[in-house]
């Protein structure tokens, strides 16, 4: 299965989000994903990917919640993911009425991927404290797991408190949404293995398509899944592929292939960085599905 990340950063978030939708679908795409930010600070703390600097691109991005509505809208059958919604940010209450809503009119297709985030700034930017993040995340699933699946729903916890309320609007997946977490240290592929329902993985092309670091990292999902009492078989993985500028079609397909032929056959293309608008998605989109 292969997907794509919708056009939403940079010069591709003015491009026409519902034509990528709908003709992504139509030319064979399984799932169309989101990402999460906030701002880009002009003197980061932290830049992104182990750099001191934030790329440009993220200077501008379409809020995820209204790419998915629109991808819901313009699609039937496409996955729609996030990959993935900074947890801290987001309210409990809120995040589940707004992720209800997106399963809801979308049919039940909704996967959503949640994160701890990495920038200082956006944290501050958002009013959510930046230590404790693994922990907040934590909390966050557990009232998303109340709001989901009870009624009345209470919540009482470190950062978070719900009282006791009435909250109809349930999802189309029961007993709940899949619940992915993007994760590559320990603590956090310990996470996986011990409570969500997928892992979001990633990798970039062309120079660190690493099927041993991704084997090594299921393992240790696994094992943690194993000791938590769980399946490790019940935990699904999606591969996001960063393609970084200059890179070739055929470069792309290869790493497709190579994660396909280790057991990795569900991913999807990010082509922030070589496309820049909705023709040019398609065009990408259409060379690596027909092959």
């Amino acid at each position: 299965m292969l997907g794509f990340a919708l056009p939403q950063f940079g010069e591709s978030a003015c491009a026409d989000l519902a034509r990528f939708a709908s003709s992504a679908e139509q030319l064979g795409a399984d799932s169309l994903w989101v990402g999460d930010r906030l701002l880009a600070a002009v003197t980061p703390s932290v830049g992104y990917n182990g750099k001191d600097t934030i790329p440009e691109r993220f200077r501008t991005c379409l809020d995820p919640f209204v790419a998915l509505a629109v991808a819901a809208a313009s699609t039937r059958t496409a996955m729609l993911g996030s990959s993935v919604f900074v947890a801290p940010w987001y309210p409990p209450v809120q995040l589940a009425r707004q992720l209800t809503s997106i399963d809801v009119v979308s049919g039940g297709r909704l996967v959503p991927g949640f994160g701890i985030g990495w920038s200082p700034e956006e944290f501050q930017a958002a009013g959510a404290p930046f230590r404790g993040r693994g922990a907040q995340l934590d909390e966050l699933l557990d009232a998303l797991d109340a709001l989901w699946t009870e009624d009345p729903v209470r919540h009482e916890g470190r950062r978070w408190s719900i009282p006791e309320s009435w909250v109809g609007l349930k999802a189309v997946q029961r007993p709940r949404p899949p619940v992915y977490l993007g994760a590559f240290t320990p603590a956090g592929l310990k996470r996986v293995g011990e409570r969500a329902d997928g892992w979001l993985a990633a990798v970039q092309v062309p120079d660190a398509v690493n099927v041993d670091m991704l084997d090594w990292q299921r393992r240790f999902i696994d094992d943690a899944a194993r000791a938590a009492g769980r399946d490790p078989s019940d935990i699904h993985t999606h591969v996001r592929i960063n393609v970084a500028e200059g890179t070739s079609v055929d470069a792309v397909a290869r790493a497709v292939a190579t994660l396909s032929d280790n057991g990795f056959g569900d991913a999807f293309v990010d082509l922030m960085y070589v496309a820049n608008d909705t023709d040019s998605h398609l065009e990408w989109a259409e060379r690596l599905l027909v092959r």
